[in-house]
């Protein structure tokens, strides 16, 4: 018998029996603290006399209720500590912890055997049970070297001796197996998972973390990390376990809507969107470059995506030189109410033009319109029309405005109170200059471009350069897919998000489209806005096997492929063949589907256009699910997809349905396609050519 498993499974019985001890306790304190708070409550509340009557019982009442609310937020505090480590118990019940390290830490002492879990926990004594996998110390595991190893904790370099890095695949409380592992090659765990089928939800991977992907969850925290990685390298994995650090070593600071994820479509978002919740974290603000401009307004008119960015840079060159003009102005209103005439706008302006349209000159106006606005706001506070509307309220509305009935009839206190009412009917005035919708920004944008119309990007691009900020509460931005977005819009969200930190992941060899922006491109947008672009590579798949790396391989050029590596086991060799006629191309690929649909794990037939998925679904009938847009992916079957819509995504098996020449002529940007396709495939991949094999894989093709 393995002595090792039987002490490893005694262990992990007696970490998941405190486990569900504890469970079982905060489970017990939240109940009886419910029942007790709810009772407290009750009796303080019902002691409170609701008295306004004269000044003193009116301060009277308001300190009690004051006292009931302090009460009420001290409870608050305590609850939410006590279901977050509940949240963090359950999320372990799962599967308390994933591998073990053992640390000398001090020569001369005895070693430690830390575990390490998907988040932490200590015991009733404050010791800890399970490290969180994003603790400084769990870095020993990744590192991946066994003896003399470092690892940081607060910016000061710790020293340890790694005697021991061992691997566990545990559900609940059973041991199914351990391994003993030193390098990545070695690494069972990864192995094991690898030979997984195809999920229809991203898993995370946060115990297979290898180290050049360690290198980039754990990256000093820069203005911009630029990762490149080759496909199936993990990088969208790596970018949400990054994200869960962040919040590990913020976790005071930080919030989830302080970060924001771009994400290349819907499809996509749904595929990742259970990974930080399985980490014991939030998702972020997640978004496609459309979501973004519609959270903006921005929807109806076109994004500018494609747009030159020349019109951005002259906007730029050319705001300085703007004389603005009375129609550039508009109204500050409210509904029908008028609050400042464009005449009163364009009065605050010209006083300050002597400087140039741009953040002083817009800074400067705002505060005297805010100014202008107060006066305005304190004179109709007094009107007779605004103190009639006022005391009409019923008792309800008024405790709501006000937090108080009005019970006071001098002329001073109904001053007072009608301040308190206008501005709460013209609340959203100040945040209307603090938004320059005094400006008419398309106005002053076309006669900049001298173009009939401008577009969401030149739009956004023109506020930004006015009002010299944009998204001032964001800590991190996370731009997944990064080689499919252009000059133009990386231009807008490196302005647009000036003072945060990005992270930009991508694969030059899958732009598949014309005209986005190269590398070398991205690193001038963000130094201009940002200053410096640090870069990682990634560069071993952990997606596909040896035989399909092998086979996009041979799409990039010969220095990346140098580099390229598979950590897989052999699989299926690639399947490549022609069918000239109709008849026998569909037979073929009829085959191909009732083949993969008997089979296990998920099956995508990628076509390179929507008009081929359209043509191909008639064919087909009800043999495939064709996914759209706002779908989810299932978990097996065989789906039709083009390739905009399978970018970021992983299947078991892949079938590539018009691989002719007509469609994948000897293009660089079809190189690029064909190796985005073939490289969603983990375990297969089938090519058929209705025609003529494109000449990129002629080399490949069957007898």
């Amino acid at each position: 018998m393995d002595q090792t498993f039987v002490e490893e499974q005694k262990h992990l019985s007696d970490i998941y029996a405190q486990l569900v001890r504890m469970r079982d306790n905060l489970t017990h304190e939240l109940e009886t603290s419910h029942r007790g708070i709810a009772q407290d409550l009750i009796d303080m509340s019902e002691e409170i006399r609701l008295d306004f009557i004269g000044a003193d019982e009116t301060m009277e009442t308001l300190a009690a209720i004051e006292t009931l609310n302090s009460v009420i937020d001290a409870y608050n505090q305590s609850h939410d500590f006590t279901v977050d480590k509940l949240r963090r118990i359950l999320l372990l019940l799962m599967q308390p912890y994933f591998a073990k390290v053992r640390l000398q830490l001090r020569p001369g002492r005895p070693a430690q055997d830390v575990y390490i879990g998907s988040t932490g926990v200590t015991d009733e004594n404050r010791r800890p049970l399970i490290v969180d996998w994003r603790s400084p110390i769990a870095e020993t595991y990744y590192n991946q070297e066994m003896g003399p190893t470092t690892y940081l904790v607060d910016g000061r370099t710790k020293t340890a001796n790694l005697e021991l890095r061992r691997q566990f695949d545990i559900t609940q409380d059973v041991l199914h197996m351990y391994f003993d592992t030193t390098v990545a090659i070695e690494d069972s765990l990864l192995l094991r998972a690898l030979k997984r089928h195809h999920s229809e939800k991203l898993q995370a991977i946060t115990a297979t973390i290898q180290r050049e992907q360690n290198a980039v969850v754990r990256h000093d925290d820069v203005p911009v990390l630029l990762v490149a990685g080759i496909a199936g390298s993990g990088k969208t994995s790596v970018l949400l376990q990054r994200i869960a650090y962040l919040f590990y070593r913020e976790r005071e600071a930080l919030r989830p809507d302080q970060v924001y994820l771009f994400t290349p479509n819907d499809v996509f978002g749904r595929y990742i969107d259970t990974v930080l919740p399985s980490l014991g974290e939030s998702n972020p603000q997640t978004f496609t470059w459309r979501g973004f401009l519609s959270k903006l307004g921005l929807s109806e008119r076109g994004t500018g995506a494609d747009g030159s960015p020349e019109n951005l840079r002259i906007l730029q060159e050319r705001l300085p030189e703007l004389q603005l003009q009375p129609d550039d102005l508009r109204d500050i209103r409210v509904g029908d109410t008028i609050l400042l005439k464009s005449s009163q706008v364009s009065g605050a302006a010209d006083k300050f033009s002597r400087f140039p349209v741009g953040p002083r000159f817009a800074a400067l106006v705002s505060d005297e319109l805010h100014s202008r606005l107060e006066r305005r706001l304190s004179q109709m506070a007094k009107s007779d029309a605004v103190q009639e509307q006022m005391l009409s309220l019923d008792l309800d509305d008024q405790i709501q405005i006000f937090g108080e009935t009005i019970n006071s009839a001098t002329e001073e206190d109904l001053a007072s109170y009608g301040r308190t009412y206008v501005e709460h009917l013209y609340a959203t005035a100040h945040d209307d200059i603090e938004q320059l919708k005094w400006l008419r920004i398309d106005r002053i944008g076309m006669r900049l471009l001298d173009a009939p119309g401008i577009s969401a990007a030149e739009w956004l691009y023109l506020k930004l350069l006015i009002s010299g900020h944009g998204e001032r509460d964001a800590r991190y931005v996370m731009v997944d897919e990064v080689q499919d977005y252009t000059t133009t819009q990386l231009m807008v969200l490196a302005r647009y998000f000036s003072r945060a930190h990005f992270l930009l992941l991508g694969d030059e060899n899958q732009a598949i489209r014309e005209g986005t922006a190269t590398f070398d491109q991205m690193r001038t947008i963000f130094e201009e806005t940002h200053k410096t672009v640090e870069e990682c590579q990634l560069l071993t798949s952990y997606r596909s096997s040896p035989e399909i790396t092998e086979l996009f391989a041979s799409l990039m050029d010969d220095a990346s492929k140098a580099s390229l590596s598979s950590v897989r086991l052999a699989g299926v060799k690639p399947m490549l063949v022609e069918r000239p006629e109709r008849e026998q191309y569909l037979a073929t690929l009829s085959q191909l589907v009732e083949e993969a649909a008997a089979g296990e794990g998920l099956t995508a037939i990628v076509a390179a256009e929507r008009s081929r998925v359209s043509w191909l679904s008639r064919q087909l009938g009800d043999a495939v699910r064709v996914v759209r847009r706002d779908e989810a992916l299932p978990k097996e079957g065989v789906v039709l997809m083009d390739l905009r819509l399978a970018k970021g995504l992983e299947f078991d098996q892949v079938i590539i349905p018009d691989a002719q020449v007509e469609v994948y002529p000897d293009t660089p940007l079809s190189r690029r396609r064909l190796y985005t396709t073939i490289s969603r495939a983990m375990h297969q991949v089938s090519i058929i050519a209705q025609g003529t094999m494109t000449p990129l894989l002629a080399q490949h093709l069957q007898a």
